[in-house]
């Protein structure tokens, strides 16, 4: 018996409800994605597969439904040293994540994307793209995704697992660069970096905030990484293993970072493109995503370094408040002028800079028991290629 036209998508997975004619519609939509994103830089270079191609006399979806994230993976042709497995975090990304789907799966065996609580058609479409679908009921922030898309992955025994925005800014015809010193066992995290590739065109106000965020993800983690909020990234089998971290929202590279270097790993970079005219926009106001990113690291630095968190701005503070209450008692000596806001500014900065100095000395005290109580504790000297 041939198979019914448009199987029950519904009683495989009871979130999803799409009617015969909304099905018809997605696949009408998506054929037209390469006139909708001709400004998306997702869709450059792609090639057709035939095994993509709907027949609109005879719809069919039984190849295009998602496998349910409980079920066991399914048997891959993949090269002896194990499959190539990309995982794509998306959330409202219904626009571009056909395009970019379809592109890595030239690149790699196995495409998971994991919809993090999308309210429009991401799901639908990297269905139909091809990608085994996970699907979070909420949107839980782009680590818990990356997290689940992990455990995932891990069931494929992959010899490598390749992380990938969503939003077509990472190009995919890049992935067989960004792998390679992973298959060939010479890093276990490999990151792509914007700024190995001079021919990026990165606005200036992203290159600070970035460059800020680097500095201070480098302090936390003892490495010099130059780009350490990339998320184009490539993740070895060791590296799948050590993933027993906590991490919220976009705080998973430098989280991912900080903990990989504490554990031994070698971490290394290749330089990739990138493109932010995307046509989904961007999720977050740049600003605020920065700010957050900051405090979360400034937290990590404080933890691991407090001489520099603490002591070295608690040192300024001294110096400043030293100087200004000489300068003031010299005033009144000199010229019987007495500042008292030059005054009283000085005597307050005298007293946050010793305390903040000696906060720094007792931390440090308990980082250095530390270090000899749990020797993972230390910062290990790592290779960045």
């Amino acid at each position: 018996m041939p198979p019914k036209p448009f199987p029950d998508i519904q009683s495989l997975d009871p979130n999803v409800k799409i009617s015969p004619h909304e099905v018809s519609d997605i696949i009408d939509r998506y054929a037209t994605f390469e006139e909708l994103l001709q400004g998306n830089s997702a869709i450059a270079g792609i090639t057709p597969r035939e095994s993509l191609q709907v027949e609109k006399d005879e719809p069919s979806l039984e190849r295009y439904l998602p496998v349910v994230s409980d079920s066991p993976p399914p048997c891959l042709d993949e090269p002896a040293h194990g499959p190539v497995v990309a995982v794509i975090p998306a959330y409202n990304e219904e626009i571009a994540i056909g395009s970019v789907v379809l592109r890595t799966r030239t690149q790699a065996d196995h495409v998971i994307v994991v919809d993090d609580g999308s309210t429009d058609r991401t799901f639908e479409v990297a269905v139909l793209a091809g990608a085994e679908v996970l699907r979070h009921p909420v949107n839980l922030g782009k680590a818990q995704a990356l997290m689940k898309g992990f455990a995932r992955a891990k069931e494929y025994s992959p010899a490598v697992v390749v992380i990938l925005d969503g939003d077509g800014q990472h190009n995919p015809a890049e992935i067989p660069d960004l792998i390679k010193p992973v298959l060939d066992h010479a890093a276990d995290l490999v990151i792509g970096s914007r700024y190995l590739n001079n021919k990026n065109d990165i606005p200036a106000y992203r290159i600070l905030g970035q460059k800020t965020l680097d500095l201070a993800t480098n302090l936390g983690s003892g490495i010099g990484c130059s780009d350490t909020q990339s998320g184009f990234r490539a993740l070895s089998r060791t590296a799948l293993d050590h993933l027993d971290f906590f991490s919220e929202g976009y705080n998973i590279e430098s989280d991912m970072l900080e903990h990989f270097a504490h554990r031994g790993l070698v971490i290394g970079e290749v330089p990739i493109g990138v493109s932010y005219s995307v046509a989904s926009g961007h999720k977050k106001n740049a600003i605020s995503h920065g700010l957050d990113v900051l405090g979360h690291i400034i937290g990590i630095v404080g933890y691991k370094r407090p001489l520099i968190t603490f002591g070295v701005p608690g040192g300024v503070l001294t110096v400043f408040g030293v100087l200004a209450s000489i300068y003031t008692l010299t005033e009144l000596y000199a010229e019987g002028v007495f500042h008292s806001v030059m005054f009283v500014g000085g005597i307050s900065s005298l007293i946050l800079g010793l305390l903040l100095v000696t906060t720094s000395l007792i931390l440090n005290s308990l980082v250095q028991v530390m270090k000899v109580e749990n020797p993972s504790f230390l910062v290990p000297t790592l290779q960045i290629k």
